[in-house]
């Protein structure tokens, strides 16, 4: 399985989780709870959102190569029928 998080991200996550549950501890209950949870959430959502990216790229790289190998056979298969030996950067000689 491979990692879609760096360990910055991940660094970056653990320092905003606990300053989070350090205002808890700090203000309390208190209506400032609403504001401290929006922030946590909007970090959360940011990771999310960088996790999935980072899923999509690795999706499409595959994608990609499994492009690009057809495509390397295509033009091995074509070069074999025609005399792929052959020299056509010169088509005056």
């Amino acid at each position: 399985m491979k990692r879609h998080m760096d360990i910055g991200s991940f660094i970056i996550a653990l320092i905003t989780l606990g300053l989070f549950i350090s205002s808890l501890f700090i203000k309390g209950l208190t209506h400032d709870l609403f504001l401290e949870a929006g922030v946590f959430l909007v970090s959360v959502k940011i990771i999310v959102m960088a996790h999935k990216n980072s899923v999509a790229v690795g999706h499409l790289d595959e994608k990609l190569d499994t492009i690009l190998t057809g495509l390397s056979m295509k033009n091995d298969q074509c070069a074999s029928m025609t005399g792929g030996s052959q020299d056509r950067s010169n088509p005056s000689e």
